[in-house]
């Protein structure tokens, strides 16, 4: 079987009070889970799409790629870039848009979701926006814990706003007012 048919998986040691499970394909990281619980779900959705595709527990593709040492000095506070790790995010062109947009963020500022609709070219499609950003695969790699409300307030992530806010006080953000979905509070 071909590398690009392999699917990787590694789980880093607890960061933030939680394990960070990342995928990848032989072309780059395609998954940043936020923990072993969503693996299970994922290693199905990606067999759906890959019958056959093989899943293993292998470190070396992310330490080929550098993304495990990045992620190490991130979680100790260091301000790393991730825009040279090799990506295979799966999405629609607009989702792939987006998510480009995403990692031009610099490291410890935010963006609102109308700031990041005019960076993709389409200003009106600010709730297409939000949605895309939801489905970032990759959170971390490329920060969607940066885009807030259009008030600079926290909104909703997948890890919870109180993540949301311990990953941008890592990067030295101040703290912002939280005005997210009760759904988000965990």
């Amino acid at each position: 079987m071909n590398a690009e048919a392999t699917h990787y998986y590694y789980t880093l040691p607890e960061s933030l009070e939680r394990r960070w499970t990342l995928l990848a394909t032989g072309r780059g990281v395609s998954a940043v889970l936020f923990g072993p619980e969503e693996l299970e779900a994922e290693v199905q959705r990606r067999r759906a799409r890959r019958p056959g595709a093989a899943l293993a527990e292998d470190a070396s593709p992310f330490e080929e790629f550098g993304v495990l040492d990045r992620l190490r000095r991130y979680f100790a506070g260091e301000p790393v870039g991730f825009e040279d790790i090799p990506l295979d995010p799966a999405g629609t062109d607009f989702q792939l848009a987006t998510w480009a947009a995403l990692g031009r963020i610099p490291y410890g500022e935010v963006r609102t979701y109308g700031e990041l609709a005019r960076d993709v070219g389409r200003p009106k499609a600010v709730r297409a926006i939000g949605a895309a950003v939801g489905r970032n695969p990759l959170p971390l790699l490329l920060p969607c814990h940066r885009v807030v409300g259009s008030n600079g307030a926290l909104t909703g992530f997948r890890g919870g706003l109180r993540l949301k806010q311990r990953l941008l006080s890592l990067e030295g953000a101040p703290p912002l007012k939280d005005a997210g979905h009760e759904r988000f509070r965990f």
